[in-house]
């Protein structure tokens, strides 16, 4: 027997069972069932501004997936990468994400976040998309990713950036050329060379 909410609970099933809260006003669930469903137990409220219906499943990569839906322009970079990617044995104990220059702080309570800004020309060179747990993340793709530590490797730390670089060119389906053009364009190619020709 439908309930009053099945057409509300429909809307939430084809994206997943996870919305924001505005994608879902905007998707014709008002507010105040919103409120209600989370009353009843229909909904969980997963972060602020993000609910998920009861009966879905737990999202496997939900810090990653809560990010790119409360910080829709971040795209997740360095560690954060390099763990998706499995190129460190680093476990982030923040997200790191990268942001367009002049965008505000994100103000998340949760997950942390690392934010890095970089040039809005720059910001979109190298993501690809991956769809977790039906939603879009923005990821550095592995090439950018190491690049990208070499050129923060004082803030992510030097001994992170040769590990990401060693586990680069022990996986399969290694594309050294597109390494190095990311390497140029941040401008570290001349610090990488010498540790890339030691390990190839």
């Amino acid at each position: 027997m439908p309930d009053k909410f099945t057409p509300f609970k429909t809307i939430f099933e084809k994206h997943e069972g996870i919305l924001r809260a505005a994608e879902a006003i905007r998707l014709g669930v008002p507010e105040h069932v919103i409120y209600e469903m989370v009353e009843k137990g229909e909904l969980l409220r997963e972060a602020r501004g993000i609910y998920r219906l009861a009966d879905s499943e737990m999202p496997s990569d939900p810090d990653l997936v809560q990010v790119s839906l409360l910080v829709p322009k971040a795209v997740i970079c360095l560690i954060s990468a390099l763990y998706f990617y499995e190129l460190t044995t680093q476990i982030p104990h923040s997200i790191y994400v990268a942001l367009p220059q002049n965008t505000p702080r994100p103000r998340v309570q949760y997950p942390p976040l690392e934010v890095f800004w970089v040039k809005t020309s720059l910001h979109s060179v190298g993501v690809d998309v991956h769809v977790l747990d039906g939603v879009k993340v923005k990821i550095y793709n592995r090439e950018k990713t190491v690049a990208d530590c070499f050129k923060f490797r004082n803030r992510v730390g030097e001994d992170v950036a040769l590990e990401a670089l060693k586990d680069y060119i022990r996986q399969p389906n290694l594309d050294v050329h597109t390494l190095l053009e990311y390497a140029r364009i941040d401008r570290v190619d001349k610090l990488m060379m010498p540790y890339l020709k030691s390990l190839l």
